[in-house]
């Protein structure tokens, strides 16, 4: 798994920073957007023909890490 975060590249300039598939111009959040509206994964594999499952998986497996955090609540 640790793998699928050297998929995730951040580069000034870049979609703003933001984290992307190896360097190209498509983010993590674009991908996620897509599975969010019901776009299948060959659905996306289809209409972007330079990502692989594995960028997908690696984008899944980001979020999550990024989601993997204590929450504190202010009383």
């Amino acid at each position: 798994m640790s793998n699928f975060l050297e998929r995730i590249t951040l580069e000034d300039g870049k979609c703003g920073g933001r984290p992307c598939i190896r360097g190209k111009r498509i983010r993590v959040c674009d991908i996620l957007e897509l599975l969010a509206y019901g776009a299948s994964f060959d659905e996306i594999l289809e209409d972007y023909p330079f990502l692989e499952l594995d960028d997908i998986n690696a984008s899944l497996f980001y979020a999550a890490q990024q989601t993997d955090h204590a929450v504190l609540k202010v009383a």
